[in-house]
């Protein structure tokens, strides 16, 4: 009977060794998981808005080489020939908001006698350019065109460890006066100098990822957090 219970002992004994092996093994292969899982999600989130990024400012720059004389109306403009702000009242149909997808091309269709101000959209079925959906847990991307210069922005107001990283990634590809990230998370942060009543702004608790096109002296780079931009434009 001494000799039955001794058996029975080393038995569960072994078993229980058993599983915290088991739990040992079983924590190791989830924790590489998980952070491939989040690198993984990084690397996506970098390539996707870089992609955007490079979509936008070709179809901008397209449209400025195709329609150099730009529209007469605008020679006044600072960013002349640069696409106005799609909500501008200037515009013949101006759209309900700033977003890239709504921006026109002044100069086309250039037809001066019949609508100088009608100008044609850049992305459309017209054109067979679409502003593809916003990169996931970002808002659609928005332009400005002003006394500043020519930006687009787009911002996240999702906290995944993440995104931060990405931007801050994605930022080091850009030369210092080419992109900032603007922390809001505390509160509301003017993105032009102007400040002006409906000019952009980084909403509070978003981080916001700015790209420029052209910069005009009075540009502000109020995502400098790291002095990268101290000496920008």
């Amino acid at each position: 009977m001494l000799k039955q219970q001794s058996q029975s002992g080393s038995a569960l004994v072994y078993i229980l060794i058993a599983i915290a092996l088991l739990a040992v093994l079983t924590a190791s292969f989830m924790k590489p998981s998980s952070q491939q899982t989040t690198a993984q999600s990084g690397f996506n989130t970098i390539t996707e808005l870089k992609s955007q990024i490079s979509y936008v400012r070709s179809a901008i720059q397209e449209c400025v080489l195709t329609y150099q004389a730009g529209e007469a109306g605008l020679i006044g403009d600072p960013n002349f020939p640069y696409p106005i702000n799609p909500s501008s009242t200037y515009i013949t149909t101006p759209a309900a908001n700033d977003e890239v997808a709504n921006i026109k091309c002044p100069g086309n269709p250039g037809d001066a006698a019949a609508d100088p101000a009608e100008h044609a959209n850049i992305f459309g079925g017209t054109t067979g350019k679409f502003m593809p959906p916003p990169v996931d847990l970002f808002e659609n991307w928005v332009y400005y065109s002003g006394v500043d210069g020519v930006f687009f922005y787009t911002r996240t107001d999702k906290t995944d460890a993440f995104l931060l990283s990405s931007m801050e990634k994605l930022d080091e590809e850009y030369s210092e006066c080419e992109a900032d990230i603007i922390d809001a998370t505390g509160g509301v942060e003017e993105l032009t100098s102007t400040a002006a009543v409906g000019d952009p702004q980084c909403p509070a608790g978003n981080t916001c990822f700015r790209v420029w096109v052209i910069t005009q002296a009075s540009a502000v780079y109020n995502g400098d957090t790291g002095g990268d931009e101290a000496a920008c434009p």
